[in-house]
């Protein structure tokens, strides 16, 4: 069990590290591309493709001043956009209901195939 707990350990300072370094040559793939003005680019057999896109960014205490029945809040019990959709989708809550308690995020993300 020791070398299981050993090898995870070493598999999650891995990850960690895989991580920063997707991280940082993402910032430099979508900077390249913003400098370049385009949202799409070939490099040899790789595309690149930058997808923009719109996330509300709910804040918790406006979300829940506006709903005023605690068993919804309860269904929600953190923030979670996904969830607030839901919610929204099935009628549980009304869109006029939350409408001040978000801001919209751009947020861009990149997509690298192979051709």
């Amino acid at each position: 069990m020791e070398q299981k707990v050993k090898r995870y350990y070493q598999l999650k300072q891995k990850h960690k590290e895989i991580e920063q370094e997707l991280s940082e040559l993402r910032g430099a793939i979508t900077t390249y591309c913003a400098e370049q003005g385009v949202n799409e680019l070939e490099f040899g057999s790789y595309k690149v493709k930058l997808v923009h896109q719109e996330r509300k960014d709910y804040d918790d205490k406006k979300l829940y001043d506006a709903l005023p029945d605690p068993e919804v809040w309860r269904l929600l019990s953190k923030t979670d956009a996904s969830k607030v959709a839901s919610l929204l989708k099935l009628n549980v809550i009304s869109e006029e209901a939350v409408k001040d308690t978000f801001q919209i995020k751009a947020i861009t993300l990149l997509q690298v195939d192979k051709k």
